[in-house]
């Protein structure tokens, strides 16, 4: 073998070794940029998940303050609501007292409502002896229907004989100066108890305005909820 056949093989080898260094070096790029890939698409994935986690996170933040937002918008409209039947309440209970006070303004009225109150007093109460206090500005008017009210209340009751009627010296108090008075008044009406003021009844009008309200309060505040559905 010559030289330039040597030559020639060299080349040939050096030839070889290149394709084959080339196609190994292809080999690791095209490798290398899979692998870039799989590892950039991993990462794309990852980034996905966590954009999408704080999507929902935020998401549900934003719900649940709209739902804290609704709750607290509806609790102030009841509130409200509450607040409005209350003062429509306190207005009719109060337009009731003012009626109280014109019926005890009225003489002839009053009188005739004054007999039926003692004597159902005396019922109630059932004592041989009573004590009755009264306004001071009713004490001749509530002595002018004593002795009716008896007899009604021994036909009542079918007993021999009246119960004592002492009218006290100690007075209820007087109606309000003004509408408006904060001061402790009484709208009329009696108060009886037994001699040893063990059994007290009170028949004032004021307190029977509050057991008739207290006892009509339900039905007043479903008609007030009927009139504020319609």
């Amino acid at each position: 073998m010559n030289d330039g056949d040597v030559s020639r093989q060299i080349q040939q080898m050096v030839r070889f070794i290149r394709q084959e260094a080339e196609e190994k070096s292809n080999e690791i790029s095209v490798s290398a940029e899979e692998e870039f890939n799989i590892e950039k698409l991993q990462l794309v994935e990852v980034e996905r998940k966590k954009i999408k986690q704080e999507y929902e996170r935020k998401r549900k933040q934003v719900e649940v303050r709209k739902k804290i937002e609704y709750s607290m918008q509806l609790n102030a409209s009841r509130i409200k609501v509450l607040q409005a039947q209350d003062d429509l309440v306190n207005s009719i209970k109060e337009s009731a007292r003012k009626a109280l006070l014109r019926l005890s303004s009225d003489q002839k009225g009053y009188k005739n409502l004054l007999k039926p109150l003692i004597v159902q007093s005396l019922i109630r109460l059932r004592e041989p002896a009573v004590l009755l206090r009264c306004r001071e500005a009713d004490r001749k008017v509530v002595e002018s229907v004593l002795e009716e009210a008896k007899r009604e209340y021994v036909d009542k009751i079918k007993v021999q004989s009246p119960p004592k009627i002492t009218v006290d010296n100690v007075y209820l108090p007087p109606p309000p100066t003004t509408a408006d008075s904060h001061e402790t008044y009484c709208s009329g009406g009696v108060v009886l108890a037994s001699e040893d003021g063990k059994i007290v009844f009170e028949n004032t009008l004021d307190a029977r305005l509050d057991v008739a309200f207290r006892q009509k309060l339900p039905e007043i505040r479903r008609r007030l909820v009927g009139q504020a559905g319609h």
